[in-house]
């Protein structure tokens, strides 16, 4: 399991880098306006289709099933099945594009009310979502082919296909600009795009596996049949977690113009630490859980969950430290460029803060919805799905008028912290988790040791002084040196408190290195 959270983690890590890049040149080229509001919006709309059928409810559902069907079955039977649902995925997903197409002035009045009010960028973000709007048809199909890739464990190309998003859109933004009327409709264009890009990819790995999923005439089976009755509860709870995220675009576009390009902005880096560690252990975990309680193995279940925990919170609390100490100064040196100023930076940065607040509960449920998911219980999740929605919607309204663009972003969190503490008292409750006390100690010496890392990165800006020009230099100066500073103390940290044993560690790098340069 390990080996797969490390593989899906690297290449997520690589993606989520050239997504800071793409992001940059968004911001350089567009800034934080109406320009940037209206493209953000008609990328999210396709984006949540892709969160609810694709990803979300979809792999919940499909992932368990074929798992199992390759194990009792055999391969031919498992590709069937997958070219099966692969037909009937794409006739559903081929008529919501072209029902979406037609009516998208309706759903942009729903999704982006506050655009009502000036015409330009309504009409800018309805044209914009249309060129956007088929990436859902790509995106979803090539999750089903992911699914599959990561059932057969092999998640190297599965991770890897979804650099392509943002290498096509980087190539999108740089040089088709001036073949467009501006860089929002490249920049929509080069979405679309990558998504025939990751499919294609998906589409040949399956091939090379020896998995051809060329798909089916659309025909319900009995398998389809099943796997729509697991997917049904978990696409409601799926729904749940888009509609706040719609709670928060609906309640940004009210805002002052700009609010939805900080938050995204802010999200994105947020999106980080969530997506390499919360995917990657989410994507890992379900496989392996699903087999252990196949063959009724329940004890390896629950230590292959703690381990999960584990990993990710070593890495998640210190990461939410050092947002939130070093917020400011990260965003103004990655989108502090061209049209996106200091100020823009600053302001992103006090969303960033918010979200960072709630990044272990949105890593962590990541973590325990697989032990639903894995257990054929999709239902659960749904029901706490709608009691966390109704506390994001109470929480947006409360906070949207006080804290303009941090309130929706601290709704999120805090509603992600009641959702992820729900989850774990249910599991312990049905004895489907079991954190023994090593782990929670484990837990506990971590978060003192991001404690001691946050205080010492505080005493060190405050004995800082920034000159008043060239700051984005400096700034970028400063932080190559807090970074490495801030992660050495927390491994020391770690280390006097008994929860790493450097030598050890450094130990086994050196055998490793010396049996392969013995095989060289």
């Amino acid at each position: 399991m390990l080996k797969g959270f490390l593989t899906v983690g690297g290449w997520t890590m690589l993606s989520r880098i050239l997504g800071l890049v793409r992001d940059q040149l968004l911001a350089a080229f567009m800034g934080a306006g109406p320009m940037q509001d209206a493209y953000q919006v008609a990328f999210r709309l396709p984006n949540m289709f892709r969160r609810l059928f694709g990803e979300g409810a979809f792999n919940a559902a499909f992932v368990p099933l074929f798992s199992s069907e390759l194990a009792t079955e055999g391969d031919d039977t498992a590709r069937t099945m997958a070219r099966q649902v692969f037909g009937v995925l794409l006739t559903w997903l081929v008529i919501l594009c072209v029902l979406g197409e037609i009516f998208m002035p309706a759903v942009l009045r729903v999704i982006a009310p506050g655009f009502a009010e000036n015409g330009a960028q309504y009409e800018l973000a309805v044209s914009l979502s249309r060129i956007t709007f088929p990436y859902l048809v790509l995106i979803c199909a090539a999750a089903l082919v992911s699914g599959v890739l990561n059932g057969l464990h092999r998640f190297s190309m599965a991770a890897a296909a979804y650099l392509s998003f943002n290498v096509v859109g980087i190539a999108a933004v740089l040089f088709a600009t001036p073949f467009f009327p501006d860089v929002a409709h490249a920049a929509a264009w080069g979405v679309t795009a990558s998504g025939f890009v990751q499919l294609g990819l998906l589409m040949y790995a399956a091939r090379k596996a020896g998995f051809d999923l060329t798909p089916l005439p659309p025909h319900i089976t009995p398998k389809i049949r099943q796997l729509g009755r697991r997917m049904l509860p978990g696409l409601i709870g799926s729904g749940v977690t888009q509609i706040n995220l719609t709670i928060d675009t609906i309640i940004a576009t009210l805002l002052p113009a700009g609010s939805v390009s900080l938050m995204y902005f802010a999200d994105r880096l947020n999106q980080l630490p969530l997506g390499v560690l919360g995917a990657a252990a989410g994507t890992t975990l379900l496989p392996v859980l699903t087999r252990h309680l196949a063959s009724d193995d329940v004890d390896a279940a629950h230590a292959a969950q703690n381990r999960a925990m584990d990993y990710v919170l070593m890495l998640t609390l210190p990461a939410m430290a050092g947002l939130l100490v070093l917020g400011t100064p990260i965003m103004q040196v990655l989108f502090a460029h061209g049209s996106f100023s200091l100020l823009d930076a600053a302001l992103s940065a006090q969303s960033l803060r918010a979200y960072a607040l709630g990044l272990p509960a949105f890593v962590l449920a990541k973590v325990l919805a697989p032990a639903f998911f894995a257990r054929g219980d999709t239902s659960t999740p749904v029901k706490i799905g709608f009691f966390t929605l109704t506390i994001n919607l109470i929480l947006n309204l409360l906070l949207m008028k006080p804290l303009a663009h941090i309130g929706p972003p601290l709704a999120s969190s805090l509603a992600a912290i009641v959702n992820v503490s729900v989850l774990a008292a249910l599991l312990i409750r049905r004895d489907a988790l079991r954190p023994d006390a090593s782990m929670l100690r484990r837990i506990a010496l971590m978060g003192m040791a991001s404690i001691v890392m946050a205080l010492a990165l505080l005493g060190l800006n405050s004995l800082l002084t920034m000159p008043a020009s060239h700051v984005t230099f400096w700034l970028a100066i400063l932080l190559s040196c807090e970074v490495p500073i801030g992660g050495l103390l927390y491994l020391l940290s770690l280390h006097l408190f008994g929860v790493l044993d450097l030598a050890s560690a450094l130990d086994g790098v050196k055998r490793r290195l010396n049996r392969k340069r013995g095989k060289a």
